[in-house]
């Protein structure tokens, strides 16, 4: 393995994890565009703009983009979260070329305003399916409650009142500070020839102009509460909780995902044997969510309405005795094989590295080989991990529900 990187001139960064013994390729552009850099009045925007990436280039039809990825054999998608957006596809060493130059080519789109018209009508619907299908909207609801007036409250899809607001002239505004070249990231995995690479993107990418802003950060001060949000047409009762945790810079990260996997894991954790197994709830899991400048623990669950009271008090239950007693040896030691297993086989492809290549990047502007990974996992200690319990009380949160019980009660 070696990692290699280049800047160029308008300060696109180029970063690659080379491995002449894969059989595949993989590519994609990270953009430090999400939901928390949109406004309340343009909410949606970076999910709408990713769709129309798609839409057709100065030299490229819509129709022409998708042909030629499909000519070339490539897996390709895109992706919007609340921090980043990302476009990338796997290919064949041989393809690798073609798919940059493609890539680089859809990230500057034509933005027709009859695209912008038609597309929009498909983000509202996709809005509207997601405020009908469970869990209703109760993760974005939990979420906004939580983080307050902090950024990181929009949701990723925006609200109808924002996408039908929106106007072409506000996205590529918000195109133009975004996708400026010194918030985007050309990451690669794979069997790559490096200097193919940054001399594609030089040619493809070179004269993009730098004439946009810089992430604002700002602290995040979380709440705590208790909402119930009724939904008749649900035939569950969905809860979802929010808890701060350690942020993305935090080295405390790695313990929290520990301590994540002890609690929450949707195998073998404290949760799953307390509530899943035993047929309480049909769902049940405890997550770290990682983020610039705030972090957060997130458990999600599901069941039947009769059950939710009892379940609410078990998992509270739980969480107290975590806090009292923590965690112990035997299983920190089974998180720890868990957590190695999963980071060494999402590896195993160059599309799996790609993802933490260019996310450790763009977030940190860090490389971090698997063996760096691994190690960092072997070294936390149950102590690590009770502190870390210990400094984000996860009873400490904001917990939404949403079902046909109007009545359930905050437990004790």
């Amino acid at each position: 393995m070696e990692f290699l990187k280049h800047t160029l001139a308008n300060g696109l960064e180029i970063v690659a994890e080379c491995n002449a013994q894969a059989y595949s390729t993989a590519l994609g552009f990270f953009v430090r565009a999400g939901a928390r850099d949109e406004t309340d009045e343009i909410a949606g925007v970076s999910h709408f703009l990713e769709h129309m990436m798609f839409k057709g280039t100065p030299s490229r039809t819509a129709d022409d983009v998708n042909r030629e990825f499909d000519e070339i054999g490539a897996s390709y998608n895109a992706g919007t979260g609340e921090e980043h957006t990302v476009y990338y596809a796997a290919v064949l060493p041989e393809y690798q070329d073609q798919a940059t130059a493609l890539l680089a080519d859809i990230l500057r789109p034509s933005l027709r305003g009859e695209d912008f018209d038609m597309e929009k009508q498909v983000i509202l619907e996709e809005i509207y399916m997601h405020e009908d299908q469970p869990p209703f909207g109760a993760d974005e609801k939990c979420r906004a409650a939580f983080f307050g007036e902090h950024p990181l409250a929009r949701s990723v899809l925006g609200t109808i009142d924002s996408i039908t607001a929106l106007s072409p002239e506000a996205m590529r505004d918000y195109f133009a500070k975004r996708y400026s070249p010194q918030n985007v990231v050309l990451a690669a995995a794979g069997r790559v020839d490096f200097e193919r690479l940054v001399a594609t993107a030089e040619a493809m990418c070179g004269r993009w102009e730098r004439n946009g802003e810089e992430r604002r950060l700002t602290s995040a001060h979380p709440a705590t509460g208790f909402h119930v949000v009724q939904k008749n047409a649900a035939t569950q009762q969905y809860v979802v909780q929010f808890a701060p945790g350690p942020d993305c810079n935090d080295p405390d990260r790695f313990a929290a995902r520990l301590l994540a996997t002890v609690v929450g894991d949707d195998t073998g954790s404290r949760i799953f044997w307390e509530l899943v197994d035993t047929g309480l709830a049909e769902q049940a899991s405890l997550a770290h969510d990682e983020f610039d400048d705030a972090g957060a623990f997130v458990t999600y669950l599901s069941c039947t309405p009769d059950m939710v009271g009892e379940n609410l008090q078990r998992l509270h239950d739980l969480l107290v005795d975590l806090e009292c007693r923590g965690i112990t040896a035997e299983e920190l030691e089974q998180a720890k094989n868990k957590v190695s297993s999963r980071i060494v086989l999402s590896s195993e492809r160059p599309l799996g590295r790609l993802f933490v290549i260019g996310g450790d990047w763009i977030q940190r502007r860090e490389y971090r080989s698997v063996r760096t990974d691994l190690n960092a996992v072997a070294e936390v200690t149950a102590e690590q991990v009770n502190a870390v319990a210990t400094s984000y009380p996860l009873t400490r949160s904001t917990v939404m529900t949403i079902g046909p019980r109007a009545d359930v009660t905050e437990p004790c």
